[in-house]
């Protein structure tokens, strides 16, 4: 299948376009680069489309079969910026990119949502037909996103939604400001592991691994298994409490402690996720990876890589810093667009 990754130079595009890749389909990623030189490690070399997302025209996707549409501003401080350019990111481009793929004949598109849009949660294990409570931009971006999807399935384009569990693991273009990661990074660069809230707050977490192989399953699901749904994506297991990950991270990381570095009330973001629906649809689909698994990677991948306190507290790994450092230099401008 020939496939377009938007945002293949991302945290998760990074192991999701080589693992495409791998599986036999004809990869290309369209990337606007706001990361370029933060990597990690080397990351795999995938022919390349240099454009924003919000230029995308209908003759840029002509000969696609399918698109797997990751580039977005991509977690909730970066709304922080201004909100009015997390909706024009993440949901005007995305609606524009649809439409687009939608004239130029692209038949599957793949979108990555997200589990936030739960926002807050007192039920036991929220479904896919549960009450949407974004309680952030880049949240209120994806449930708008998925709404704008819908109205457009048809016979011809099918949108499917995954629903992502907050992300973890290494990756050639790592993140530093997810909550394992982040937990995983304090521990190895000062010995704490430090927790800005009361520790309380559930989240569902997914290996960015288990994230791309379902990204490949959802590509060659039959039609009439995924068209116009969304998926939760995870597992029932990777619900955790944050201070149960960190006492995962305390285990992991040698000499280090818990401490709660922040304000002690409960983060209003919390919520547990049921995840059957996916594993109903694709019996052959499973996650393999565990939150202890990440974390032990990532302890790994930090001491390989030599990372200091620098490199963590740096604009390096942190999505919202190298957007301001970018700006402040002038090299983007007030609407992230490239200067130069």
């Amino acid at each position: 299948m020939k496939v377009l990754v938007t945002g293949h130079h991302g945290y998760i595009g990074s192991v999701t376009a080589p693992l495409l890749a791998a599986a036999g389909h004809d990869v290309t990623g369209l990337d606007t680069f706001f990361y370029r030189g933060c990597d990690l490690t080397p990351g795999a070399e995938i022919p390349t489309l240099v454009r924003d997302v919000r230029d995308v025209t209908p003759e840029h996707l002509r000969g696609y079969e399918a698109i797997v549409h990751l580039a977005a501003l991509s977690n909730d401080p970066l709304g922080d910026i201004d909100p009015e350019l997390t909706y024009e990111i993440n949901f005007h481009a995305t609606v524009s990119l649809a439409r687009a793929a939608k004239e130029a004949g692209v038949s599957r598109f793949v979108f990555a949502s997200s589990c936030s849009m739960y926002g807050a949660s007192e039920d036991e294990h929220v479904t896919e037909d549960a009450p949407l409570k974004p309680l952030t931009a880049y949240a209120e971006s994806k449930v708008r996103s998925e709404d704008a999807l819908a109205e457009l399935a048809d016979d011809d384009f099918s949108p499917v939604s995954m629903r992502n569990a907050t992300a973890y693991g290494a990756s050639p273009r790592l993140r530093l400001d997810i909550v394992l990661n982040n937990l995983v990074g304090w521990a190895f660069t000062t010995g704490a592991v430090r927790i800005l809230s009361d520790g309380t707050p559930w989240r569902p977490l997914v290996h960015i691994e288990d994230i791309s192989r379902a990204t490949a399953a959802l590509l060659e699901a039959p039609r009439d298994t995924i068209h116009g749904e969304a998926f939760n994506v995870g597992d029932a297991e990777e619900n955790y409490q944050v201070r149960e990950l960190a006492e995962i991270v305390r285990d992991v990381v040698p000499d280090s402690t818990v401490e709660f570095g922040g304000s002690s009330d409960p983060d209003p973001r919390s919520y547990r996720v049921d995840f059957g629906k996916l594993q109903r649809v694709l019996p052959g689909f499973q996650t393999v990876r565990r939150a202890r698994d990440g974390a032990e990677e990532l302890h790994a991948a930090y001491r390989d890589a030599g990372l200091t306190f620098d490199d963590f507290d740096g604009s390096r790994f942190t999505r919202l810093k190298r957007l301001q450092e970018l700006r402040g230099e002038g090299k983007l401008g007030p609407d992230l667009r490239w200067r130069e």
